[in-house]
Order: structure tokens, then sequence, then C-alpha cells
């Protein structure tokens, strides 16, 4: 059985930002630490606070009270989290990876002599050319995905759309068994239309 690559896909801007956030953490982890050793050995609480100020933030945090929280500080506060929400989600979701398969050359035929081997761009390109032809299609896209052939299409006018979406299947099966290709299903999408015969949707 073969078995094929799965990358993945990231937002390069999600990804630094998320190594960031790591290094900072692991930083601040690392820094907590050799407060600890240096408490191991002896160092006064004095100098624990001259070097990190924990003490002093926490007397500063403990001392607040309901008054010093006023409306100025509660907007920038509200502001100041809604803005690192939407940053840090939007971040968090193209961070998330997105799988997806590797393209191979689809292999006809194999023996002690070496194989017969077809780029999968080739593939694609007669398919788009054999429903190209069809004077209804302005554009196609296909992509060969192993088992199954997608294809996108913009017509040139809406009217007898679902024949001419069959026809470009029709016309893509007949391609792959003129060129002695397996045959493959064919899903046909709907990608665009020309926009001077918009008001045939209407």
């Amino acid at each position: 059985m073969l078995c094929q690559r799965v990358l993945t896909r990231s937002f390069p801007l999600a990804r630094v930002a998320a190594d960031a956030l790591v290094l900072i953490f692991a930083l601040v982890l690392v820094w907590g630490g050799a407060m600890l050793v240096l408490l191991a050995f002896k160092a006064s609480p004095d100098t624990i606070n001259g070097l990190s100020g924990y003490h002093t933030a926490y007397d500063y945090l403990a001392g607040l009270e309901p008054r010093d929280v006023t409306a100025s500080t509660r907007l920038i506060a509200a502001i100041g989290g809604l803005i690192a929400c939407l940053i840090f989600g939007y971040l968090a979701w193209r961070a998330v990876p997105r799988p997806y398969l590797v393209r191979t050359d689809l292999r006809l035929a194999s023996d002690v002599r070496g194989s017969i081997d077809v780029n999968a761009r080739v593939i694609e390109r007669a398919a788009e050319i054999a429903v190209l032809d069809h004077p209804a299609i302005i554009a196609a896209r296909a992509r060969y995905e192993t088992d199954r052939m997608a294809l996108d299409l913009s017509v040139r006018r809406a009217r007898e759309l679902p024949e001419t979406l069959r026809e470009a299947q029709r016309r893509v099966r007949a391609a792959l068994a003129d060129h002695d290709l397996p045959q493959l299903p064919v899903d046909v999408t709907l990608t665009g239309f020309d926009r001077q015969q918009q008001r045939e949707l209407s």
C-alpha cells in the first residue's frame, strides 16, 4: 500500500508570535528559578527583591483599593484586553496547523526495466484543456489529488448551468480515457461567472 506524505500549512507571523511567547515564558521560568537558587544559597530577601521587584510589586497590588481604580483605568484595561484578545485570538487561529496531502506522480506501469510516471500537473492540464473547449466555460483550474480530481470552473453565463457542469465532468473523464489514464471521481465546483452576465442569476 502506498503511503502519501502529509504536510501542514501555517501562517508565518503566527508561528513567529507563538515562538516569541514560548521564549518569553521560558525566560520568566529561568529567571524565577535563578531567584530560588539564590534563596537556597542564603541570599537576603532584600537582594532578591532588588533583582526581581517581586515583593515591591506584590505590596503595591495588595494595597490597591476600589477608589484607586478609576473609570479611565477600567476603560484602558477593557480596550487593552479586547485588543489583546483579538490579536492573540487571530494569531492562535492562524497558528493551528492545516494538514494537506502532498501531490505525487501517477505511476502507470512498473517493471524491472523502470517505470512510467505521469506528473500531476500533466493530468491537471489535460482536464483543463478538455473543459476549456466548452463555449460556456471561461476559466478552469484542476487539481489531481491521487484518488479524485477537483475541478473549479468559471462560466460565461448562468443559463443551463447544471448541464454545463455535467458536460465538464464528462469531458474530463473522456480526456482521462483518451490519454489512457485511470478513471477518477471528478468533483466540479462553480467558482465564478462572467460579471457582465450577472443579471441572468437574478
